[in-house]
């Protein structure tokens, strides 16, 4: 399979099948001898520093960069059995509810990392509300979503989510978005580029 031919793509970030081609693409062997995923591990502990709610948190990658200082959910119930097995703390969307870790101000940062391009604004915004209120006030949230070269690389993407579209997702929210960048390269490096990627911050409002 050319797993960066979006025909190839699983039909839904739900099935089994998606969570078996992110194990694929983290263990390419290329990939780990060198060590590609460096310069994102970077990025990811430098703007989250402090306990981290990763929505959409798939295998466990983001976590395992944060050397596992923070929680995953995911609504794929086998991408959550990989990231247990790895020994990460990660639920299920329906396992997270009610856990220990769901109560206001749990968490010092809300990281959502390649899942809002998978969502209309609409329900993009509505699942970023449902977990803001985990975020501590003036705690901050960080949206990584792709440039055109990686929004075109999977069929289950639906909204192309530059900072424009992060910020209008945002806004309504009480998150002031402070910072946006392209990452690890240049804009123009991500019409070409599969894993150049938008990255947007906002601080969550002191009183909600």
């Amino acid at each position: 399979m050319n797993d960066s031919d979006p025909s190839n793509a699983p039909a839904s970030t739900a099935a089994a099948s998606y969570a078996a081609r992110l194990e694929r693409l983290e263990g390419a062997r290329w990939k780990r001898a060198l060590d590609v995923q460096r310069p994102y591990r970077w990025n990811i502990r430098r703007l989250c520093t402090g306990f981290t709610l990763d929505v959409g948190c798939g295998i466990g990658r983001n976590l395992a960069h944060l050397r596992g200082n923070g929680v995953g959910v995911d609504h794929n119930a086998a991408a959550i059995a990989t990231a247990r097995a790895r020994g990460l703390t990660a639920f299920t969307t329906d396992g997270f509810a009610g856990s220990p870790y769901d109560r206001p101000g749990r968490f010092d940062h809300l990281l959502l990392a390649h899942v809002v391009e998978h969502c209309s604004e609409d329900d993009a915004r509505a699942l970023v509300a449902r977990y803001l209120g985990n975020v501590r006030p003036g705690g901050t949230v960080v949206i990584v979503t792709p440039q055109e070269a990686g929004q075109r690389s999977d069929a289950t993407h639906v909204t192309f989510c530059d900072h424009e579209v992060v910020t209008r997702i945002l806004q309504p929210l009480d998150v002031t978005v402070d910072h946006g960048r392209s990452f690890p390269f240049p804009r123009p490096a991500g019409r070409l580029f599969p894993y150049n990627e938008f990255v947007t911050t906002g601080v969550v409002a002191a009183a909600r």
